[in-house]
């Protein structure tokens, strides 16, 4: 018992950390090209995990042994790619609405997995997803009769993401899970720093302390991630996780002065409810494969 209530302070103070980080992110990727600072902060979390690996059985030699390099390399491509959107999007877009396009991942996750890992999607999944979308819809309603091509930097990032979680699970049936977050830092640090210097930028001194406190919020709410799913299952973070949207949006409005629209609202809580329901029903089915009762 004690070891899941600590799972759910790792989870609460992982998903905090990772808001605090987004609104930083947005502030630096508002002055700095998103790229650079991306680069800069890449550069910490493969330092991170390059000591989380040395640490593990077997040290750093034992840890880059993987039976799917090509998909390790992808992810990390992936991921590092998907973060410079992310920044670009908060930047444009603003952290709430980017925010609540990108709570839809679970949901594209879940159509991906059908073409990608021949996974079986029942009525009650296609219905959650169906209601997800209808919430992305609504999120993406044209103010003035014109679809707003940002909107596309969010949803990029969400289907980058999703492409991520889906290659992620493919790698973990051979490697274990220290060795998927090896490579997810550093081939992630190496593929970013083959482009971050050409966007090379001063900072000033105020905004190295900044980015020093976004390099230090990356690699801490990763760890207290890493310690939560050490605790708890993947259905009990997950809802979670929801609540950076939250944060996001009263950061949003309060600090950066983002207006949210009652469809917005509206369409998140949609978002939402199917990401939690998709979530727990790919639990129960899991279950119910290996023969396990479904609680």
């Amino acid at each position: 018992m004690k070891s899941k209530a600590n799972g759910y302070v790792f989870a609460l103070l992982a998903i905090v950390i990772f808001a605090i980080q987004d609104g930083i992110s947005k502030h630096l990727g508002a002055i700095y090209p998103p790229v650079f600072v991306a680069m800069i902060r890449y550069w910490a979390f493969a330092v991170f995990a390059i000591v989380l690996a040395s640490r593990a059985p077997g040290g750093i030699g034992a840890t880059i042994v993987t039976k799917r390099p090509v998909l390790q390399l992808l992810r990390g491509v992936l991921l590092a790619a998907q973060i410079v959107i992310v920044i670009t999007s908060f930047t444009i877009v603003g952290l709430a609405h980017s925010q609540a396009i990108l709570s839809a991942t679970p949901l594209f996750v879940a159509l991906l997995s059908m073409p990608l890992l021949g996974e079986r999607v029942g009525w009650r999944r296609w219905a959650a997803i169906t209601a997800g979308l209808v919430g992305v819809l609504m999120i993406l309603k044209p103010e003035e009769g014109t679809f707003d091509v940002n909107f596309l930097l969010p949803l990029t990032a969400a289907l980058t993401f999703a492409i991520y979680v889906i290659t992620t699970r493919l790698v973990s049936r051979d490697d274990a899970a220290i060795t998927s977050f090896f490579y997810t830092g550093v081939v992630g640090a190496v593929a970013i720093s083959l482009v971050g210097p050409f966007f090379w930028a001063t900072l000033s001194g105020p905004d190295w302390g900044w980015m020093l406190l976004l390099c230090i919020t990356g690699t801490s709410s990763h760890y207290f991630l890493i310690r939560a799913y050490d605790m708890l299952d993947a259905v009990a973070v997950q809802p979670l996780t929801y609540l950076q949207l939250v944060f996001a949006s009263i950061m949003g409005v309060t600090i950066f002065g983002e207006t949210l629209m009652a469809s917005m609202i509206v369409g998140s809580v949609l978002v939402v409810a199917a990401g939690i329901f998709t979530v727990w029903r790919e639990r129960v089915v899991a279950r119910r494969k290996a023969g396990l009762p479904p609680a």
